[in-house]
């Protein structure tokens, strides 16, 4: 790869996007950036301080301040921490700052791949590939589920269901760069599909284009 290449993935929560953002990157070595992270990280920022989660001022100014060479997932992925990041991430200040910071990272050589909500339609509408994972809302609770109690954890399927329909409803239905397919995106549902099989129908994807653009 000569120039940047640039992999724009989207989709819903517990879709599997975030596991195969990882896989992809590092089959291509492209640089990765989960830009859910970068709201989880405004967010953060404002419990840890006690403010608002609808304080504009202090959220761009947490949004400002977010370096992403330093966002540390193991914090960030609390669940608390989510849920106050969808609240955030429908402020349209805070959003264009962070998709500055987004773009950047997509334009460092030698790309990268970027998974997040908007990353196909607003981030790099210009990516080379776009994919859209999606899966049924009550697999992706099935999955959340599996993972609490993989580490030991207890939770109850029909509040995580009702979780993962109300923060869909959020993603999808805001005025700012809402959760949807770009027009030229592929589309996977991993409903009934393993991260392997996901893996290698995105990776055919990938490599049809990159085919493509050395032949031209």
């Amino acid at each position: 790869m000569t120039s940047t290449f640039t992999i724009a993935i989207d989709g819903p929560a517990g879709a599997g996007k975030g596991t195969l953002a990882r896989r992809l990157a590092d089959h291509y070595r492209l640089n990765l950036l989960d830009t859910g992270l970068t709201y989880r990280a405004v967010a953060h920022s404002l419990l840890r301080l006690g403010l608002p989660l609808d304080n504009v001022s202090a959220a761009e100014t947490a949004a400002r301040q977010v370096d992403l060479a330093k966002l540390d997932r193991a914090v960030l992925s609390a669940h608390a921490v989510g849920e106050a990041a969808s609240k955030v991430a429908v402020i349209p200040s805070v959003r264009r700052i962070l998709v500055d910071k987004q773009r950047d990272f997509a334009k460092t050589p030698p790309g990268a791949v970027l998974d997040g909500r908007d990353i196909g339609t607003v981030v790099c509408p210009d990516a080379d590939v776009k994919l859209y994972v999606t899966a049924s809302a009550e697999v992706r609770a099935k999955r959340r589920l599996d993972e609490i109690e993989s580490i030991g954890g207890t939770a109850n399927f029909d509040e995580i269901l009702a979780d993962i329909v109300r923060r869909d409803e959020r993603d999808m239905g805001r005025m700012d760069s809402p959760l949807k397919p770009a027009a030229d995106a592929h589309l996977l549902d991993t409903s009934e599909m393993a991260i392997e099989a996901a893996f290698l129908a995105a990776q055919a994807i990938i490599d049809d284009v990159l085919a493509k653009r050395n032949e031209a």
